[in-house]
């Protein structure tokens, strides 16, 4: 078992909350991640992927609830009644003793609705996206954003030798991606490629229809392949409808099954007007950058499959913090755009990635505009890009390798 990032997260929201619910994509390790943990080996494990088990949740929630002080449910969502029952248990429990139960389960569409209706107030999540790359290499960490953030701009270049990784070229890393089978035991495109097939087809033909959230899965394969292809770019829905041959509200549809089951991500855009940023339309992006290239169908990574591989490091370290920093990217009218914004209390940091070797001053304009724009809120800014050397690029700017922060 590798270590997570999110396992500081799932033991801190076990000391608040009576129930931590697991949630991410399938095969992101949710199972591995709450079975390694020291502090929950004196918890009843149970798996609905147990016939037995399933049948006695069916048949008896309560009774299978009532079975043990402190509980592991795996697959929770493959019994109906058994959130109620935890329910019911929470609520009988009159000092709501925490972490009492942690579940876990594959179908998060599932998850996600009855949790929200069934255990508002009595559950915390935590999120486990995949491998970030420091995962993947044994660390069990993500970049140092939380240093960044609480250092002064002439600092950085010592943070980022202080904690970086080993060099890497980010074409193998993206076709790598961080799914733990094909990240760590499949070691050539072609297995990747048999397995990423085989994931995609699941979701289709399994998730989906036992949720009868999706009758035309034909149409959604086409608009996974068509978003894939516009990683990176602002979400134009009624411009991946007409390319697609559906309507913008299945698209619409579509995209909110895809976010919820954690494989798309919607990236919002940053404006100091927080109402703003609910109009401004997002940037898309995948939860794993090997799923979005096997997706698209294309031969090779381009600069966006490197934006996802920061993006993935970045959300797997944004919901590991308490309270949560908002990770969002900025754009103007005249055309500048910073691919990355993070937004911590009284602070902002933009990251820029560039996937060639070399970068010049013309490549940190965009920096510069924002730094310019926000000067009480970031001293600097962030330029990754694929070289080796980490040094001021610009006035406020500081390039860096991004397998050095990432």
């Amino acid at each position: 078992m590798l270590p997570r990032v999110a396992s500081k997260a799932l033991e801190a929201a076990a000391r608040t909350m009576p129930v931590v619910a697991v949630m991410g994509a399938r095969q992101t390790g949710k199972t591995t991640l709450v079975r390694s943990q020291s502090w929950l080996s004196t918890y009843h494990y149970l798996t609905l992927d147990d016939l037995s088990v399933r049948l006695a949740a069916q048949e008896d929630p309560e009774s299978l609830v009532a079975h043990s002080a402190r509980m592991i449910l795996d697959e929770v969502q493959r019994a109906k009644d058994l959130l109620i029952a935890v329910k019911r248990a929470v609520d009988s429990d009159p000092v709501r003793t925490p972490g009492r139960f942690i579940l876990t389960g594959s179908a998060n569409l599932l998850m996600l609705e009855r949790l929200g209706e069934t255990l508002a107030g009595r559950a915390g999540y935590v999120t486990l996206w995949p491998f970030t790359r420091r995962e993947r290499l044994g660390t069990g960490q993500t970049g140092p954003w939380s240093e960044l953030l609480a250092a002064p701009f002439s600092d950085w270049r010592d943070v980022i030798m202080a904690r970086a990784a080993p060099e890497e070229d980010w074409e193998i890393a993206v076709r790598t991606g961080g799914f733990p089978v094909p990240a760590l035991d499949l070691h050539d495109d072609q297995a990747r490629a048999t397995w990423f097939a085989g994931y995609v087809q699941t979701y289709l033909e399994r998730d989906l229809p036992a949720l009868r959230a999706v009758e035309q899965l034909a149409d959604l394969r086409r608009l996974m392949r068509a978003a894939s292809l516009r990683i990176g770019s602002v979400l134009n829905q009624a411009d991946l409808a007409r390319d697609v041959g559906i309507s913008q509200p299945q698209v619409h549809r579509f995209l909110n099954l895809l976010e919820a089951s954690f494989l798309a991500v919607r990236l919002p855009a940053y404006s100091v007007d927080r109402t703003r940023r609910l109009i401004k339309a997002p940037k898309i992006y995948w939860c794993d950058p090997a799923m979005a290239l096997h997706l698209s169908g294309e031969p090779s990574p381009r600069g966006q499959h490197l934006e996802n591989l920061v993006l993935l490091d970045l959300l797997a370290w944004r919901d590991s913090q308490v309270p949560s920093p908002d990770v969002l990217y900025w754009r103007t009218a005249s055309g500048y755009e910073v691919d990355f914004v993070v937004e911590a209390p009284g602070r902002l940091l933009p990251v820029e990635v560039k996937a060639s070797g070399r970068v010049t001053p013309s490549d940190a304009r965009s920096l510069g505009a924002f730094l310019e724009e926000y000067p009480d809120l970031a001293d600097g800014g962030l330029l990754l890009y694929a070289g080796r050397e980490t040094f001021v690029l610009a006035r406020g700017v500081l390039a860096a390798p991004w397998w050095a922060v990432c």
